[in-house]
Parts: structure tokens; sequence; C-alpha cells
């Protein structure tokens, strides 16, 4: 395949502007969405794709059927018209690294330009994604700053500014747990979702 096909720089139109934000979401939590919320306001994008990972690449450890993740996705940004869930990389039911993913969706999308939001942790391991070099070619880069991580990188960065929201989603999951409220953690519509579905428990 000639990259310089799907390649941003190579074309004149784009018709829409789409964040890609990846990850287990297992569960999505506000913190998701004040990330989606602001780097779309602050670069004036259309969309946010939630795009959950099949296997992520580089964790080992056992997540929730990705039928519930998808569903939390979708009853957490129900009330979003900017926000959808894109499922591409659970259709490939492989392990799937950004390269592969961008190239299928530059297929699909062929007049969006897409931007990669990552947290500021991240950025520094850039040099290590797979066909990197590539990559940058295919995508835009959004680094979300975090506290105690530089956003230097040889890579063309777009860095954002967002509010600190301490909370992880495995900070979460040992919650529920252990019986702790998670009420101002994540939509009501996930809390209810989760105890429906008895996901998390011990």
């Amino acid at each position: 395949m000639n990259i310089n096909k799907l390649c941003y720089r190579n074309r004149s139109v784009v018709v829409k502007k789409v964040g890609i934000l990846g990850g287990t979401f297992d569960p999505p939590h506000y913190g998701h969405l004040l990330i989606a919320d602001d780097v779309r306001t602050e670069l004036q994008l259309d969309e946010i794709w939630f795009m959950p990972n099949y296997i992520p690449p580089h964790k080992d450890k056992q997540v929730t059927d990705h039928v519930h993740r998808v569903h939390m996705l979708r009853v957490a940004i129900a009330n979003q018209p900017h926000f959808r869930v894109e499922t591409i990389e659970l259709e490939r039911k492989e392990r799937s690294y950004t390269y592969d993913t961008i190239v299928l969706l530059k297929q699909r999308y062929p007049d969006t330009m897409f931007y990669f939001i990552i947290g500021g942790d991240m950025v520094e391991y850039l040099p290590n994604w797979y066909r990197i070099d590539e990559l940058v070619q295919l995508v835009q880069f959004v680094g979300v700053k975090r506290p105690g991580y530089s956003l230097r990188t040889p890579y063309p960065i777009i860095e954002v500014d967002v509010p600190t929201f301490a909370v992880s989603s495995s900070l979460i999951r040992e919650r529920i747990q252990s019986g702790k409220s998670v009420t101002y953690l994540l939509p009501e519509a996930v809390q209810l979702y989760i105890k429906e579905n008895r996901l998390y428990e011990t």
C-alpha cells in the first residue's frame, strides 16, 4: 500500500476533523469525558470518537468483555452529539497497533483528518511506537498535559491543557470491589449499568 495515498499532507480537502481517544474504558469515567470535551473545544474538532481496545498491545491483563465496555461508553456519551463510539479495533479481533488502526480508518474515511489523543505520560514513548515515522504522516498527535511529565518529543504534537482529574478506571474498580461510593467519578447511567450487570464485584 502506498502510504502517500493516505497521507494528510498530500490531501487538499478535509471535510471533517475527528479526535480519537483510545483506551480500555473499563469503566469509562468523567476523566475520559473531560479530556474529550476540552480537546474538541480547544482544537475546534467536529467529533471525538471513543475507541475501545480489543487486546491492548502494552497490557497483559484481563479486561471486562468488550460488549460491556462498549455499552458503558454508549450510555456515558448518550447526551453528547459530538461524541461517538468507534469499534474498529474490536471488529478486527486481533492484536492492534495504532498504525494499523489509523490506516484502516483512513481507508474508510478518506476525507477525515484524525487527531490521536494521548496522555502526557505516553509522549516520551512515541519513539518506540510501531511504525511511528509513518504514523505521524497519517495522524496528528495531541498530548494532554499531566503534572510531572514533559511533552518534549522529536515528533509533531499539539499540546492541550486539561484540568487534572486524578481518577483512574482501576481506582473505580477497586472502590466498587470494596463497597465504596463512585457517585462523583462516573456518569449515573454507567453506575446503573455496572450495578445491573454486577461488574467489578469481588
